[in-house]
């Protein structure tokens, strides 16, 4: 049986932004399958037309990782659908974004997030 995670957008950045292998960081913590609702691939690519500098070389990196993930398409606002998700399949969800975690820890939902600039964290 696979232990999936749910990756928001930002979790998919991380990789660019701070240099930490987002996959083999899940694999070590036990999850060996990466999902991305087609909310957060949509989210994306909205980002193309603002984002610059640094940002943007992230988020390039960002949609060169969507292939190491499966998809599902869950169309909405990407956070609630990353919530809806998470809640119905039991999936943990890698994201740094500090509003969500907190949602998600009032419903129950684990998740990972980035501890220390070096490496990945469960809660």
């Amino acid at each position: 049986m696979s232990v999936k995670v749910l990756v928001d957008t930002n979790g998919l950045m991380v990789p660019a932004q701070h240099g930490i292998d987002i996959f083999a960081e899940l694999r070590a913590l036990g999850y060996d399958e990466c999902v991305v609702p087609s909310a957060v691939r949509d989210e994306l690519e909205a980002l193309k037309a603002k984002v610059r500098g640094a940002d943007r070389a992230a988020l390039a990196v960002a949609l060169r990782l969507l292939d190491r993930c499966a998809t599902v398409e869950a169309p909405g606002r990407a956070d609630d659908v990353i919530a809806r998700l998470a809640k119905e399949t039991g999936a943990a969800v890698l994201t740094n974004d500090a509003a969500l975690r907190k949602r998600l820890k009032g419903e129950g939902v684990k998740t990972v997030f980035m501890r220390g600039r070096q490496k990945l964290a469960v809660e």
